[in-house]
């Protein structure tokens, strides 16, 4: 199995803070994630100002009167904020990634340097923007929140039209934070089956537990929300990890990858070579038995270690003349 890619998604829960953002990245560092991934915008490009929150936004900033824009244009990153992030993930050894949701954004992460664009569920149907992202980058991640198979796959095609191959498409949903019952996990299998592309999971629910499970059905992208503290104000705080959680989904992940290891056939591994003596039984006398004696299941029994007769020989014993003496527990021997 090879190495899952792990976006840690601090998205806009740096509530506009730069000191935030950077206390995110050193998060990100001790989890050993490979990406921690923030948000591109400008929120004039983004949503009319007429806009209104969301759901759960509401529910997790505590207020319903501000508008979309108002929101959102308190968590813009500035030109200035984005130079320096990725100067400190590059001291911090851990790289930077961003998704844009507007066509300007596109563009400035293109200008930075970036090759790979996170193509966010909003966006799935946006062809304007789909386009302009399969000429300004190399590689894809689709998130797919909210979408048919339908919407997908025009998507899809949107970008293989302007030359993108290497499209990894993320299973997704977008309530925040999903429920369980909502999750939908073997849908990712299913978009591996029909689209023959790589797969992952962009995982909005509380905990780790879905994301790991992803991992062992095949994501080889595993992209999570997270957060100094889930009790800020903020949209989403609520549904996302805070750093102890962040270190475990990433530990929890790269044991799954040691486990998924192996070429599938089932034989004893080499750790275990030493316990088989241990744990299994071997035919032993279950009283004295004088030599010429006929070994019956009067005499004979079964039980630790399992460096003798092994127990499936049983039948072959049966009815064997003994060799010599056995006393009580005396492994039997023809």
């Amino acid at each position: 199995m090879e190495r899952t890619l792990i976006i840690a998604e601090a998205g806009v829960n740096h509530n506009g803070d730069i000191n935030n953002a950077i206390k995110l990245i050193d998060v990100a560092v001790e989890a050993g994630v490979d990406f921690i991934k923030f948000q591109t915008f400008k929120a004039e490009k983004l949503v009319s100002k007429e806009a209104k929150k969301a759901e759960y936004q509401i529910q997790n900033t505590g207020s319903e009167e501000d508008s979309q824009f108002s929101m959102l244009k308190k968590l813009e990153l500035s030109i200035h904020d984005h130079e320096t992030l990725i100067n400190y993930c590059h001291e911090k050894g851990v790289q930077f990634f961003s998704t844009a949701f507007d066509l300007d954004s596109l563009q400035y992460l293109s200008d930075i340097g970036l090759e790979l664009v996170k193509i966010p569920s909003g966006e799935i149907t946006n062809l304007p923007y789909l386009r302009k992202a399969a000429r300004l980058f190399s590689k894809v991640i689709l998130s797919t929140g909210m979408s048919t198979m339908d919407d997908i796959s025009a998507a899809v095609n949107v970008l293989k039209a302007e030359g993108i191959t290497d499209i990894t498409i993320l299973h997704c949903n977008t309530e925040y934070p999903t429920p369980m019952e909502d999750v939908n996990l073997r849908a990712m299998l299913a978009i591996k089956e029909q689209f023959q592309t790589e797969v992952g999971y962009s995982d909005h629910t509380l905990g780790i537990e879905v994301p790991v499970a992803a991992v062992a059905l095949g994501a080889t992208v595993i992209e999570k929300h997270f957060t100094l503290d889930k009790t800020m104000s903020g949209p989403d705080h609520a549904a996302s990890l805070e750093p102890v959680e962040l270190i475990r989904m990433v530990a929890a992940i790269r044991n799954i990858e040691l486990a998924m290891k192996g070429d599938g056939l089932k034989v004893p591994s080499q750790s275990e070579l030493k316990n088989i003596a241990v744990a299994r039984k071997s035919i032993v006398a279950a009283r004295s038995i004088k030599e010429g004696e006929l070994l019956s299941e009067d005499n004979l029994t079964v039980k630790r270690p399992g460096s003798g007769i092994s127990p499936m020989c049983w039948d072959e014993i049966i009815g064997k003349i003994a060799i010599r003496n056995f006393e009580e527990d005396d492994l039997i021997e023809i």
